[in-house]
Protein backbone atom coordinates (compact mmCIF):
# COMPACT_ATOMS: atom_id res chain seq x y z
CA UNK A 1 0.00 0.00 0.00
CA UNK A 2 0.60 3.77 -0.25
CA UNK A 3 0.69 5.99 2.58
CA UNK A 4 0.15 9.50 2.79
CA UNK A 5 3.59 11.28 4.33
CA UNK A 6 3.55 14.62 3.45
CA UNK A 7 0.86 16.96 2.77
CA UNK A 8 0.78 21.25 1.51
CA UNK A 9 -1.12 23.83 2.16
CA UNK A 10 -1.10 26.89 -0.35
CA UNK A 11 -1.72 30.30 1.26
CA UNK A 12 -2.28 33.84 -0.52
CA UNK A 13 -0.75 35.08 2.60
CA UNK A 14 1.76 32.88 4.10
CA UNK A 15 2.22 34.51 7.05
CA UNK A 16 -1.43 34.60 7.86
CA UNK A 17 -1.62 31.27 7.40
CA UNK A 18 1.03 30.59 9.82
CA UNK A 19 -0.25 32.63 12.65
CA UNK A 20 -3.56 30.80 12.02
CA UNK A 21 -2.46 27.28 12.38
CA UNK A 22 0.12 28.27 14.66
CA UNK A 23 -2.31 29.95 17.37
CA UNK A 24 -5.30 27.04 16.19
CA UNK A 25 -3.34 24.05 16.25
CA UNK A 26 0.26 24.78 18.01
CA UNK A 27 1.49 23.56 14.17
CA UNK A 28 5.23 25.02 14.10
CA UNK A 29 6.54 26.02 10.50
CA UNK A 30 10.28 26.27 9.54
CA UNK A 31 11.45 28.30 6.02
CA UNK A 32 13.81 25.87 4.19
CA UNK A 33 16.76 27.62 3.44
CA UNK A 34 16.08 30.83 1.46
CA UNK A 35 13.15 29.54 -0.76
CA UNK A 36 9.41 30.83 0.09
CA UNK A 37 8.33 27.26 1.19
CA UNK A 38 7.59 26.18 5.11
CA UNK A 39 8.05 22.81 6.79
CA UNK A 40 5.29 22.37 9.34
CA UNK A 41 5.69 20.30 11.90
CA UNK A 42 2.05 18.87 13.28
CA UNK A 43 3.15 17.34 16.23
CA UNK A 44 5.77 14.98 18.53
CA UNK A 45 7.35 12.07 16.30
CA UNK A 46 6.64 9.67 18.98
CA UNK A 47 2.40 10.55 17.69
CA UNK A 48 0.44 9.51 14.77
CA UNK A 49 0.21 11.46 12.21
CA UNK A 50 2.18 13.24 9.36
CA UNK A 51 4.37 16.96 8.44
CA UNK A 52 3.64 18.87 5.89
CA UNK A 53 4.81 22.18 4.38
CA UNK A 54 3.26 25.73 3.05
CA UNK A 55 3.88 27.59 0.03
CA UNK A 56 2.00 30.34 -1.46
CA UNK A 57 -0.66 29.65 -3.99
CA UNK A 58 0.49 30.33 -7.61
CA UNK A 59 -3.26 31.09 -8.83
CA UNK A 60 -6.86 32.33 -7.43
CA UNK A 61 -8.06 30.81 -3.95
CA UNK A 62 -11.08 28.43 -3.80
CA UNK A 63 -14.23 29.85 -4.58
CA UNK A 64 -16.99 29.76 -1.90
CA UNK A 65 -19.82 27.77 -2.70
CA UNK A 66 -17.65 25.31 -5.10
CA UNK A 67 -16.88 21.84 -4.84
CA UNK A 68 -13.21 20.80 -3.33
CA UNK A 69 -11.36 19.50 -5.85
CA UNK A 70 -8.44 18.41 -3.27
CA UNK A 71 -7.56 16.21 -0.53
CA UNK A 72 -8.71 17.97 2.82
CA UNK A 73 -6.69 17.04 5.69
CA UNK A 74 -8.66 16.43 9.03
CA UNK A 75 -6.92 16.90 12.77
CA UNK A 76 -7.46 15.39 15.83
CA UNK A 77 -8.68 17.33 18.88
CA UNK A 78 -9.97 16.58 22.05
CA UNK A 79 -13.01 19.32 21.83
CA UNK A 80 -14.33 20.02 18.45
CA UNK A 81 -16.62 22.79 19.75
CA UNK A 82 -13.83 24.46 20.96
CA UNK A 83 -11.45 23.89 18.28
CA UNK A 84 -13.61 25.22 16.04
CA UNK A 85 -14.86 28.12 18.13
CA UNK A 86 -11.27 29.14 18.12
CA UNK A 87 -10.45 28.52 14.52
CA UNK A 88 -13.61 30.93 13.50
CA UNK A 89 -12.30 33.86 16.34
CA UNK A 90 -8.69 33.31 14.44
CA UNK A 91 -10.46 34.60 10.83
CA UNK A 92 -11.76 31.20 9.76
CA UNK A 93 -15.05 30.20 8.54
CA UNK A 94 -17.15 27.19 9.23
CA UNK A 95 -17.57 25.29 6.13
CA UNK A 96 -19.73 22.60 7.78
CA UNK A 97 -21.15 22.00 11.56
CA UNK A 98 -20.74 19.84 13.62
CA UNK A 99 -21.68 16.35 12.73
CA UNK A 100 -21.99 12.75 14.33
CA UNK A 101 -19.55 9.84 12.27
CA UNK A 102 -21.97 7.32 14.16
CA UNK A 103 -19.16 4.89 16.75
CA UNK A 104 -16.69 7.47 15.70
CA UNK A 105 -17.10 10.57 16.90
CA UNK A 106 -18.08 14.27 15.99
CA UNK A 107 -16.60 15.95 13.15
CA UNK A 108 -16.81 19.66 11.43
CA UNK A 109 -14.52 21.39 9.00
CA UNK A 110 -13.85 25.24 8.61
CA UNK A 111 -11.87 26.99 6.03
CA UNK A 112 -8.79 28.71 6.82
CA UNK A 113 -7.46 31.97 6.65
CA UNK A 114 -6.78 31.39 2.83
CA UNK A 115 -10.09 29.65 2.09
CA UNK A 116 -8.34 25.80 2.30
CA UNK A 117 -10.97 23.41 4.12
CA UNK A 118 -9.62 21.59 6.76
CA UNK A 119 -11.56 19.14 9.20
CA UNK A 120 -11.46 18.60 12.75
CA UNK A 121 -12.44 15.17 14.52
CA UNK A 122 -13.12 14.33 18.01
CA UNK A 123 -13.25 10.74 19.13
CA UNK A 124 -16.70 9.88 20.75
CA UNK A 125 -17.47 5.72 20.23
CA UNK A 126 -20.87 6.51 21.30
CA UNK A 127 -21.64 9.55 18.66
CA UNK A 128 -24.85 9.34 17.09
Amino acid sequence: MHRVTHFEIQAEDPARTIKFYTELLGWTFTQWGGQKYWLITTGEASEPGINGGLLPRPGAGPIDGQAVNAYVCTVATPNVDATLSKALSLGGKLALPKIAIPTVGWLAYAKDTEGNIFGMMQADPSAK
